[in-house]
């Protein structure tokens, strides 16, 4: 079961998960691109939820069950960015990212493991937090600050669901081609500016379907944290040892896309 199933590392996923063989269900505000999705799954079910709705969570689930029976794997992957400075985001602005990053993760996660306890017949949960759960660049405060507090939830899950066979995964992929900074930028009313694609070398710009190939192969043999790059990974562990390293680099984006404050 996916939510933001009907775009990016969502649809990705749904249709690889479908190519193993697993009966899919995808989730999204938006009814169309799920439909799209859908037509390309052998055994697939659309549930139209809002995630910042309370109410979505039991809907989802309920609705999974009585199409395929429990589901074993859920991944809360819901979520948009936000391009502002930390100092000029709002605290409405602050607030909405986090219900629909952050809370719809929480709830969705929550709810799903209360009911794999009760099966007694395990289970796998999984986050997709972004490779800036563990560093911040410039502009992306806030979105970064949503998929750290995913991060750091999903890891007290994993000690605490695992008596009850049930694996927690998160995944952190690096800057994905996909239209999630065009998005980023329009709910940020800075579109004509550069995105954050545009600031990311080559190297570190990867596919939706490369992410979803290493979540089937983390749902068939789960770990804790799926990284598709090393060297993404490595520069992570660089900023916890060495956070002058790594704020050097980021300056750069901050000389070549400055922005007033707000």
């Amino acid at each position: 079961m996916i939510t933001g199933g009907g775009t990016g590392i969502g649809a990705a996923t749904a249709i690889a998960c479908n190519a193993a063989r697993m009966p899919v269900v995808i989730a999204g505000r938006r009814l169309e691109p799920l439909q799209t999705v859908c037509n390309q799954l052998d055994r697939g079910l659309i549930v139209q939820v809002d995630v910042t709705d309370p109410d979505h969570v039991p809907t989802l689930l309920d609705s999974a069950e009585e199409a395929f029976g429990p589901p074993w794997a859920v991944l809360a992957n819901a979520g948009h960015g936000l391009d502002r400075t930390a100092h000029g985001t709002s605290e409405a602005a602050m607030r909405e990212i986090f219900e629909v990053n952050f809370f719809s993760t929480h709830l969705l996660l929550q709810e799903a493991a209360r009911r794999m306890i009760a099966r007694q017949q395990g289970g796998h949960l999984l986050a997709t937090a972004s490779c800036v759960s563990k560093f911040a660049p410039p502009y992306h405060g806030a979105y970064a600050a949503t998929k750290a507090a995913q991060d750091l939830y999903c890891q007290a899950m994993r000690l605490e669901l695992a008596p009850a066979g049930i694996h927690v995964s998160t995944v952190h992929p690096g800057t994905i081609v996909t239209d999630f900074f065009d998005v980023s930028a329009n709910l940020s009313g800075r579109t004509g500016t550069r995105s954050g694609i545009d600031h990311t070398p080559k190297m570190f710009q990867q596919t939706p379907d490369r992410i979803a190939s290493a979540i089937v192969k983390c749902l068939r043999r789960p770990v804790p944290e799926v990284w598709t790059s090393k060297l993404i990974r490595l520069s992570a562990a660089i900023r916890t040892y060495f956070p002058k390293m790594l704020d050097r680099s980021m300056r750069k984006m901050l000389e070549s896309d400055r922005i007033e404050s707000e």
